[in-house]
């Protein structure tokens, strides 16, 4: 396993727990992690390792992206409590939220875009929404090839019923930290999410 990998969502490993590495084996470079920062989490043992054997590589990245998709996962195998009692994925929430929020027919292309998902996986998830009549489509009149997908009366109370319990669950789930600290972490996942989308086709080439 690697940093940047992360530990799978069905491992089981705690993301904290007093038997974890110190806070010096945690930090980054010139203590990037900071005073308390990264203190007995999987991916520092992870970078710990890799530093014991390649003592010369700058493993910095590693603690970034490897926590990034250690909390993914996590977030992942907790699965969202609201969405899982009104018998709804996270990925078909997305569908009725990407419509609810446009606020207009979208065709399952548009839906892919707006979702970050594939046509194909799109288009499982819409039947299901369909045969739960949470959905409708209908043909386009000048392509019989394009559908144009909207919320049915059930699908938007559903949506509008959901999200603020949504919320609040989401709101617990970071309690841990303040609202400054919410706002400095939004901003840097904000800032790197742009370069990403903006330059991630030139990293993969």
């Amino acid at each position: 396993m690697t940093a940047t990998e992360g530990p799978s969502a069905g491992e089981g490993a705690p993301a904290t727990g007093g038997d974890g590495p110190t806070a010096d084996a945690a930090t980054g470079p010139a203590g990037a992690a900071g005073p308390g920062r990264g203190r007995g989490d999987t991916v520092a043992a992870v970078v710990r390792q890799w530093r014991a054997v390649h003592p010369g590589l700058d493993t910095g990245p590693m603690e970034v992206i490897g926590r990034i998709n250690r909390c993914a996962a996590l977030l992942q195998q907790a699965e969202d409590a609201p969405l899982r009692r009104a018998g709804l994925t996270r990925p078909e929430f997305d569908l009725l939220g990407a419509l609810r929020r446009t606020g207009h027919e979208l065709t399952p292309s548009e839906l892919a875009r707006e979702t970050f998902s594939s046509g194909a996986a799109v288009t499982k998830r819409l039947k299901q929404l369909t045969e739960r009549g949470l959905v409708e489509r209908r043909g386009d009149t000048r392509d019989r090839r394009v559908a144009h997908v909207r919320l049915t009366d059930a699908g938007r109370d559903l949506v509008d019923g959901i999200l603020p319990e949504q919320l609040a669950y989401e709101t617990a789930v970071l309690s841990g930290l303040d609202g400054p600290e919410l706002g400095e972490l939004a901003a840097l996942l904000g800032e790197l999410l742009g370069q990403l989308e903006g330059r991630l086709g030139t990293l993969r080439a």
